[in-house]
């Protein structure tokens, strides 16, 4: 194995090709020559796999992120000022949600990244000459063994560590963020519950104790509404159950957040040092809500509101729940940490999810969406001063 980092394009980079809908095909052809005249260039393969991630190819991307890995666990995206701040991150092979996406966050910051990989069973390597470090592993059962096998380490890592409590990262399941939120009086953070299919079993039934529909049901291991459904009576289980192969799910009463229009609005935060910054807020007809099948592209009306509510966030969302996000940042730990909320129609400050590997980018056309840019130059420029602070 390769001892110096292998240099990448890097995930930024590529990844705003792909939204901009640039011919990605010269540079699949060019790094596909570089692995024929040197088979070992592992760099030119991890490339190669982030751009078949990038495009909707997964499975095939993982294969090829494995070819990568066998070959070299440390990779660099350079950076044009050789005094760039060097920040080392800590991730774990898996795919574009696996970890931390802090190519996205310091797409234009003078940092150069390196990336060094903990898989499982194999040996960790040395870490190179880095100014700070970055624990970027995010919360899944796939990435326990990741954690796991790293925390040992950080203690007596040899420069600052940023997001450094691995038990912090492993707490983000969602039972697990419910619980640390119980009884904090400003967020309104529903009891997530583990049953297994045998339990969903016995609800429909009747056999065990009443049950307030409707709730919310999804494998225990399912991102992005994959598997989710409101289920508004028992009998809706059976027919859910057997859509679904998993046997494990979490299960949470359902909160009605619509608004007194109707609409549903959902939230992408991300709380640095404890100060929340705002990604985007899709509104949606529906209740489970995405940015990505809300609308927002095609509905001129919805990004007036996205943009008013950007533009007034500090003044406006982010004081009335100034209280709320203070108690996320000192119940859940972390430096860093993305939240997807709302706000129910009693002016609670609705969780859904918190986890450190939630997508932020700044890839969204200028038109119609050059209002984001100026709070995710916001968002990435405080990012890059809690990395320069710490690296100090």
């Amino acid at each position: 194995m390769n001892a110096a980092p292998a240099d990448v394009i890097g995930l930024a980079a590529l990844g705003r090709m792909v939204f901009e809908g640039v011919d990605v095909v010269p540079v699949w052809d060019r790094l596909m020559a570089r692995t024929r005249t040197a088979p070992e260039d592992a760099g030119a393969i991890m490339d190669l796999a982030t751009l078949l991630l990038l495009t909707g190819q997964g499975e095939a991307g993982l294969r090829v992120q494995v070819q990568a890995l066998e070959l070299q666990k440390l990779f660099r995206r350079p950076a044009p000022d050789a005094s760039a701040l060097k920040l080392l991150a800590i991730v774990t092979p898996g795919d574009l949600m696996a970890n931390t996406p802090l190519d996205f966050l310091l797409e234009d910051a003078k940092v150069e990244l390196i990336s060094l990989y903990v898989v499982p069973g194999a040996p960790i390597p040395e870490p190179p000459a880095h100014d700070i470090a970055f624990l970027a592993i995010g919360e899944s059962e796939a990435n326990r063994a990741a954690l796991d096998a790293i925390e040992p380490l950080l203690a007596s890592w040899p420069r600052p560590v940023l997001n450094g409590k691995a038990a912090n990262i492993r707490a983000l399941t969602r039972d697990g963020v419910a619980a640390a939120m119980a009884g904090a009086s400003e967020v309104l953070a529903p009891v997530a519950a583990r049953l297994n299919r045998d339990d969903l079993a016995a609800i429909a039934a009747g056999n065990c104790p009443p049950c307030a529909f409707p709730l919310l049901v999804r494998p225990i291991a399912s991102h992005a509404g994959a598997g989710l459904a409101k289920l508004d009576e028992a009998s809706a289980l059976p027919a859910y159950l057997a859509e679904q192969a998993e046997d494990r799910f979490y299960v949470t009463p359902f909160v009605d957040y619509a608004g007194a229009d109707g609409l549903y609005r959902k939230q992408r935060i991300v709380l640095i040092e404890g100060r929340p910054f705002i990604c985007h807020m899709a509104v949606s007809e529906h209740w489970m809500v995405h940015y990505m099948n809300a609308g927002m592209t095609e509905s001129a009306e919805k990004r007036a509101e996205e943009a008013r509510f950007m533009a007034d966030f500090d003044t406006d969302f982010a004081a009335r729940h100034a209280g709320a996000f203070a108690q996320m940042h000192e119940r859940l730990g972390l430096d860093y940490l993305g939240i997807d909320c709302a706000e129910t129609p009693d002016g609670r400050l609705l969780l859904f999810e918190a986890d450190v590997a939630m997508i932020v980018h700044a890839m969204d056309p200028p038109d119609p969406f050059a209002y984001k840019k100026p709070p995710m130059r916001k968002l990435f420029r405080a990012f890059e001063a809690m990395l320069r602070t710490a690296a100090a």
